[in-house]
């Protein structure tokens, strides 16, 4: 175990080296950041002026090694907009994004498990015929068509659900302020949360079904049901464990996903969080804040990667880790 977390710690710094050369190459073609900083009246001596000041006229080899040097000390820039530390903007609009991707991840386990689970138990029923078209829908529609119509019949219509905005919400610790904690919290966050679901739901009911459906054909599950074990054992024991192997590898790299799939969510939505963020920070050449998401974001890949094979392994006893070229 301690030889592959070595092994994955070199492989996290790699992936962020590589994320951090990539965010701030972009940067060039985004535009012009004095543009936004000072606007068209001023003059190109002082511009020239605020150029040397920035580092702009710098090579680019000297700028990403100064950006390197800074963001290993926390810095990360400031943002041209916020005038303020990237990473502290960021950190502020990432308690939004995190509870509406748990919010997610929390509908996406608690349906597609029963519903994958049921499919294959009873592929031919009418019942799983009608989920598995289901999903096909669900796949096929994109995620801000979703939304928007959710919003015409839940907030227009039926005039049930608010259809922006995180509503009242409580401060906990630092920068992270929960919308758990007040019902118009739970009321503001059921939409965007089913909304942004619905991206990987059809996919995990498909993929859980495909895998327990193999599983269900294997040479332990036939000895368990001539042993005369209840079916129910057999199904969510032996089967559903064995099942869940592949779907918590992909699984989980999915989710992670769900931090990018949040800006059109978070856009149709008015949600304040990082996908938002990101957005206005594009339309504002705000180059400082986007590359900061960037590197923010590729972090989060990392991390959830990491602890997905750490899970895997857990649930996997005879897996070998230190042996897992992944």
């Amino acid at each position: 175990m301690l030889a592959y977390l070595v092994k994955r710690l070199f492989q996290a710094i790699a992936v962020m080296f590589a994320i951090s050369l990539v965010s701030f190459a972009i940067q060039d073609n985004l535009g012009d950041p004095l543009r936004e900083l000072v606007g068209q009246s001023v003059s190109d001596e002082v511009r020239q002026q605020l150029r040397d000041e920035l580092g702009l006229n710098d090579s680019f080899l000297q700028q990403y090694l100064r950006f390197v040097g800074n963001a290993l000390q926390g810095d990360l820039g400031t943002s041209y907009f916020f005038k303020e530390p990237a990473l502290d903007v960021i950190l502020k609009k990432l308690p939004a994004t995190l509870e509406l991707v748990f919010g997610a991840t929390v509908i996406i386990i608690g349906l597609s498990v029963p519903l994958g689970v049921y499919t294959a138990i009873k592929p031919n029923s009418v019942a799983s015929r009608i989920i598995m078209g289901a999903s096909i829908i669900g796949i096929s529609v994109p995620v801000f068509l979703t939304a928007i119509l959710m919003i015409f019949v839940f907030s227009v219509e039926l005039r049930w659900l608010p259809s922006f905005g995180r509503g009242d919400i409580v401060p906990v610790w630092g920068y992270w302020s929960t919308n758990f904690a007040t019902a118009d919290g739970w009321t503001h966050i059921m939409l965007p949360s089913v909304a942004l679901a619905s991206i990987m739901l059809p996919l995990f009911v498909r993929l859980i079904r495909a895998e327990m459906m193999e599983t269900l054909q294997s040479e332990y599950v036939k000895y368990a049901k001539a042993k005369g074990i209840h079916p129910g054992r057999i199904y969510f024991v032996h089967a559903l464990k064995n099942t869940l192997l592949p779907v918590i590898t992909v699984g989980g790299v999915q989710i992670g996903t769900m931090v990018a799939y949040t800006i059109l969510t978070e856009t149709v939505f008015q949600w304040p969080g990082m996908g938002f963020m990101f957005l206005e920070a594009v339309n504002r050449v705000d180059t400082p804040l986007i590359v900061a998401y960037l590197i923010v974001v590729g972090f989060i890949f990392v991390v959830t990667n990491t602890i997905v094979d750490l899970i895997y392994g857990l649930v996997n006893p005879t897996v070998n880790l230190a042996r897992m070229g992944a």
